[in-house]
């Protein structure tokens, strides 16, 4: 059968999917679809060097204000991050905010962010956080700050599975969407940080988190054998147990044979400091027989103003990171198995009393706060450009 051209997909996909979730169809102030699908607006699917060696979804991006904002501004910011060579948004899939009530499942917000990017060929690596309170482990009473794992892991299990079912290669939302290009997402990522008191409020256990990984991770291979299981981010902070003692203590816990990827977190000064840590893991690694799983920089970034901090580095030096960084971690990947590297983030965010004062963190975005570009954008889309036609 003679597949329909990349323009047709687009359209239908326009008419059909974005009349249902309204994504790409123009609304009017008073509700109402306005006449015609916005096609301008719509990008080409991402295209890559014929010639290009690394992944698609190599370089990866956090843009959680794209997720929040359908319409003409999710429109147009994931046709820039497409136009860049990003391949892959990672994204919270918050599970309070898809199981509203036991066994009753939302999804029209993920659906559409999935579709969204779909139809630029494009995927998302979710991060699965934050049960409903009947799901959660919080106490009632004297609960710390933070975000607790299940009371009953198999809980995540079951959601994860659930996810899988909808969005996996097999997935139920690719049937009721023929119209958009099948993207199925196929990496999966158990938790945020968990050597953090902010995401294990009880007190950071890499032997419990290695039992929920363990248990999350059985349920994805089940319904798809071939998924990549992930695990959480690991960070190197003060503010919890060191990234070294935390892995470590997972491996002892029996966690080689549970994951497909290591998550790492590397916030470090410079690019040579990102890649330390990165042989520092694959050490790791290697001396645990663990020779076969890959490293994913799943968060990394620089700040170009803010507080001062060891990673706010002024807008040149913001640049001049992302271009070294991204240089280095292509050389680095096939002697530590380097999966792909996610910058954080897209945009800059505000301070919001009184959880968030400013701090370094807010100000890495490759725009600032209105949109504007930073000389890291040109740094960034420069660098994926180059190493891609590079391979």
């Amino acid at each position: 059968m003679k597949r329909p051209s990349p323009l047709a997909i687009v359209l239908a996909a326009l008419v059909l999917f974005g009349a249902g979730l309204g994504i790409f169809v123009a609304v009017d102030s008073g509700g109402k679809a306005a006449p015609g699908p916005v096609v301008a607006n719509i990008s080409p699917t991402l295209s890559l060097p014929a010639d290009s060696k690394l992944p698609g979804d190599f370089f990866g991006i956090v843009s959680e204000d794209a997720f929040a904002n359908p319409g003409a501004y999710r429109t147009a910011t994931l046709n820039r991050l497409a136009r860049i060579g990003v391949g892959i948004v990672r994204q919270t899939f918050d599970w309070a905010a898809i199981e509203r009530a036991p066994d009753q499942y939302d999804f029209t917000t993920y659906d559409s962010f999935v579709g969204s990017l779909a139809i630029r060929r494009m995927t998302v690596l979710p991060v699965l956080l934050d049960p409903p309170p009947f799901r959660s482990s919080k106490p009632k009473t004297g609960a710390a700050a933070g975000t607790y794992p299940p009371a009953d892991y198999a809980d995540m299990g079951r959601f994860a599975a659930t996810l899988v079912r909808r969005y996996g290669p097999r997935g139920r939302f690719w049937k009721l969407h023929p119209e958009l290009p099948k993207v199925p997402i196929r990496a999966w990522q158990v938790w945020n940080e968990p050597s953090l008191p902010a995401y294990w409020p009880a007190g950071p256990d890499p032997a419990q988190y290695t039992r929920l990984l363990e248990v999350v991770g059985h349920q994805i291979k089940r319904f798809d054998h071939r998924a990549e299981v992930v695990t959480a981010g690991i960070p190197d902070s003060r503010l919890g147990i060191p990234f070294s003692d935390f892995v470590k203590g997972m491996y002892r816990a029996g966690a080689r044979g549970s994951f497909d990827s290591l998550a790492i977190h590397p916030y470090s000064r410079d690019a040579t400091g990102v890649a330390a840590a990165v042989e520092d893991a694959r050490q790791i690694m290697d001396a645990n027989g663990d020779r076969r799983s890959d490293i994913w920089v799943t968060e990394l970034g620089w700040a170009d103003a803010g507080p001062a901090s060891s990673f706010t580095v002024g807008a040149s030096g913001q640049a001049e990171r992302i271009s070294s960084v991204f240089r280095t971690l292509v050389r680095l990947r096939h002697q530590a198995r380097l999966r792909g590297v996610v910058y954080f983030g897209w945009r800059d965010g505000a301070p919001y009393a009184p959880a968030f004062k400013d701090f370094w963190g807010l100000h890495t975005g490759l725009v600032d706060i209105k949109g504007n570009p930073k000389p890291a954008l040109s740094a960034f889309a420069g660098a994926v450009a180059t190493l891609r036609r590079q391979g």
